[in-house]
């Protein structure tokens, strides 16, 4: 018989030639047990999903609970399904009064790909605008705004009439104009290396779109759900996008997304034609339940509340190490900078031997990301950044 490492291997597709290739048998809180017996202490929350830490009891109660009443009936959107509909319910009181009707689909990229067809189908227009360095998921709607070209141009024609800008350049925002159907933004990019918007880059953003008639799409995949010390990021600018998609950290674990936005505009996927937009899976009963009881962990742990404390201890123990080139924070996504990124990989592996797993970002492969379960307490903080400044130590000595 194969073992599992050689089925890996063998069957499955690989993602990259050199796959961490970690055997997980357990999970549970802010740990992974290893086939092994070796225990992790995960620092990445398999990028930024598992914010109430894994296998939350209530997330794992309430799952097990609808598994006994029904799993998949039919296609989104024809059988009435009190978890989607509660799910819908609390997101909404949640957001802006605006942002008021949810669409629920699988993930973060197929949430893009709603979002941007439904710009598309309410404005009449046909251009879109994007950041260079943003990621919005890998199908080709989400890759075409993808702003990485050596990321989209293997797999290209894609989308037409893109056009990718900087962001917190306001002058960029010239580009927005009669014709753009919207523009996609992640208030803090995360695969740039937890790069956030400034407060009058997006006040100006939104009154571009405003003026134009564009619709504005926040992207909080990675953002959302607590991470960066709120609910949702857009409630620390003070600015309401006319669409969002959420994912990730909305499910406790369990696969979910959602593109959310108002009644009028969500409606015109229903009509000419109808079915503008559909999906077999998308709001499946024991996702939708397991993001309604993790949710509520968030609110009533009051987990948010603590996020900015938290991040904060983790500044005081890594900033200032002579090893840091640069760190950057929104609440609990951090990017740590390093000289280059052989120094981040040995640092990652390192760390990786005592027992604690980091990762690094897509276009900024210099910096360390950390970002954690919100349930990491101060204890495990402290003892987590103990093992990354001895490991920095090592590369400086």
């Amino acid at each position: 018989m194969l073992s599992n490492r050689e089925l890996f291997y063998r069957f499955l597709a690989q993602t990259s030639e050199a796959p961490l290739a970690l055997e997980i048998t357990n999970a549970e809180g802010i740990w992974l047990t290893g086939a092994d017996g070796q225990k992790y202490m995960d620092l990445i929350s398999g990028i930024s999903v598992s914010n109430t830490g894994h296998r939350h009891p209530e997330v794992v109660k309430t799952i097990k609970d609808q598994a006994d009443r029904y799993l998949h009936l039919m296609v989104y959107g024809e059988y009435i399904e009190a978890p989607q509909a509660r799910l819908a319910e609390k997101i909404a009181s949640l957001l802006p009064s605006t942002l008021s009707n949810v669409y629920f689909v699988n993930s973060g990229s197929e949430a893009v790909e709603g979002a941007l067809k439904l710009a598309k189908r309410y404005t009449g227009r046909k251009e879109i605008v994007a950041f260079n360095n943003a990621y919005h998921g890998s199908s080709h709607g989400s890759l075409s705004v993808m702003g990485n070209a050596d990321m989209r141009d293997p797999f290209g024609p894609l989308l037409p009439g893109i056009r990718h800008i900087v962001m917190n350049d306001v002058k960029s925002l010239s580009v927005i104009t009669r014709d753009t159907a919207c523009v996609i933004i992640e208030p803090v990019q995360g695969e740039a290396g937890v790069i956030a918007a400034t407060q009058e880059f997006m006040n100006a953003l939104r009154n571009r779109c405003s003026e134009t008639g564009a619709l504005l799409i926040f992207d909080e995949v990675q953002t959302g759900f607590g991470r960066t010390g709120s609910m949702f990021a857009l409630e620390q600018y003070h600015v309401v996008p006319d669409i969002i998609v959420i994912a990730k950290g909305m499910g406790g674990g369990m696969p979910i997304g959602a593109f959310v936005s108002s009644k009028e505009i969500m409606h015109t996927l229903s009509n000419n034609p109808a079915l503008g937009h559909i999906t077999t899976f998308g709001g499946h009963p024991v996702s939708c339940a397991a993001a309604f009881a993790n949710i509520n962990v968030i609110q009533n742990e009051n987990l948010i509340e603590v996020v900015n404390t938290k991040s904060e201890l983790f500044r005081q123990m890594l900033a200032g190490h002579p090893a840091v080139v640069n760190y950057r924070s929104a609440g609990l996504m951090i990017a740590v900078e390093l000289k280059d990124e052989a120094t981040v990989q040995t640092i990652i592996h390192q760390c990786l031997d005592g027992g604690l797993i980091l990762d690094w970002f897509l276009f900024n492969p210099k910096s360390i990301r950390i970002s954690p379960p919100l349930i990491i307490d101060a204890y495990e903080i402290t003892d987590a950044c103990k093992i990354i400044v001895k490991a920095l130590d090592n590369v400086l000595y």
